[in-house]
């Protein structure tokens, strides 16, 4: 898939860092599997993964978390 971004790059199957921030809480998700850009590395991910950080992150938030750092795990 063409990059949106910067309209050069390919996405390529990768892994990517993702940061996520509600309210007061950061919260920092290694190793997603994402299509990510060659050229400027933009990411992008599927709506399952999306569902699964996106719950990791309400969670993490509900308990409290000022700064969380997680390694994605399918």
């Amino acid at each position: 898939m063409k990059c949106v971004i910067c309209r050069n790059g390919e996405s390529r199957p990768g892994l990517a860092t993702v940061a996520l921030h509600r309210r007061d809480s950061t919260v920092i998700i290694k190793g997603v599997p994402a299509d990510v850009c060659g050229d400027c590395g933009e990411y992008y991910l599927s709506e399952e993964v999306t569902r699964e950080i996106l719950e990791r992150a309400n969670r993490a938030v509900e308990h409290g978390a000022e700064v969380e750092v997680l390694r994605y795990a399918a």
